[in-house]
């Protein structure tokens, strides 16, 4: 997946940039620092869904902050163990190898049955049936090939998210079809850290599973901020959101691209089997990790008036949209600052 928001330095509250360095194993948490309000800051890291996952706790009680990562992280990297379709043996790789999965874990059930609500809901803007192209064009950049139009056409007539048979205890494809959830998964992974870390009574953290999830308070008693990477330089940001309890997840055309030139990446439109060509990025904010992982793929495809209806629909969300010059050419229900103001 390797998609990254650049964090800026006032998204830990000054914690330090040494958590995304140091990866511990799943279930590992770094040892605590008493903060001058009484509260200690406990992190964590590992890798999962093929880069850094980190959580950042504050809490008045070491140990049970301590636990809680934990927890949390190991409910994430069991996800990803489950729901990465490049992991040999996950449920998503055995059920695109034979077409058909018996008893399918509930965490597959519900991120699935989302995506295809997701993908009616937007005419198929969103299609979690897009494994065949993402396939195509990874094959053309290896072979060092220009995609051409016969093959991009059979690809494209493998994507069809009605041919998916949902059920609780049993998951169907048609013939040809395979998924990916690598669009919604690690906005889920962000939901069930927070459920995790709910249960356990920590209530000011911050976690990073590629997309964002904020509650509470930072370590200097503001709320977290998140950056906005720009599209064509990895260091600098375009923008800031100050986290609101909303979920943050984004999607860019820089993540994974197949050209130099940005035409050809991760994202693309089902319709066509080609990468959408006026954004650069988009950002949504959202109640749920799952919900705002999910909205960044239509709101990249479709254009921009009906990609703002599409919002619409779904209490609580907004965006930010960043064109191919990098600049915020739209906002909708969502706060961004300027990369240079103080904290």
């Amino acid at each position: 997946m390797r998609r990254r928001i650049f964090i800026s330095a006032t998204l830990l509250g000054a914690a330090g940039a040494g958590l995304l360095s140091r990866l511990r194993s799943p279930g590992g948490a770094d040892s605590a620092q008493r903060l001058p309000d009484g509260r200690y800051l406990v992190r964590a890291a590992a890798l999962a869904f093929d880069t850094s996952v980190s959580i950042c706790a504050l809490h008045a009680d070491p140990q049970r902050a301590r636990h809680a990562l934990s927890r949390a992280m190991k409910s994430v990297t069991q996800l990803d163990g489950l729901l990465t379709v490049q992991r040999s043996g996950s449920q998503v790789s055995q059920l695109n190898s034979s077409g058909r999965l018996d008893r399918p874990d509930p965490h597959l059930v519900r991120v699935l049955g989302f995506g295809l609500e997701l993908a009616d809901a937007s005419g198929g803007a969103f299609d979690p049936t897009v494994q065949p192209l993402w396939e195509f064009h990874a094959d053309c950049q290896r072979r060092g090939c220009v995609p051409d139009r016969v093959g991009l056409t059979q690809a494209r007539k493998r994507v069809n998210w009605i041919a998916v048979d949902l059920g609780a205890r049993r998951i169907r494809l048609g013939p040809g079809i395979a998924i990916t959830l690598n669009g919604l998964a690690q906005g889920y992974a962000a939901d069930l850290a927070f459920e995790t870390l709910a249960q356990e009574g920590v209530t000011d953290a911050l976690i990073d599973a590629g997309e964002y999830g904020a509650r509470g308070l930072n370590r200097n008693g503001g709320p977290w901020r998140v950056g906005l990477q720009h599209p064509r330089k990895p260091d600098a940001l375009v923008g800031v959101v100050p986290m609101d309890g909303r979920f943050l997840a984004t999607s860019g055309d820089y993540a994974t691209h197949f050209t130099d030139d940005f035409k050809s990446h991760h994202i693309f439109d089902p319709h066509t089997g080609e990468s959408p060509g006026a954004m650069s990025s988009v950002a949504v904010a959202a109640p749920s990790g799952l919900l705002a992982d999910g909205l960044t793929k239509p709101m990249m495809v479709l254009e921009l008036a009906a990609a703002q209806r599409l919002l619409q629909r779904f209490a609580g969300a907004g965006a930010v949209w960043i064109d191919k010059s990098s600049r915020i050419v739209a906002t909708r229900n969502l706060s961004v600052e300027p990369p240079d103001r103080p904290t």
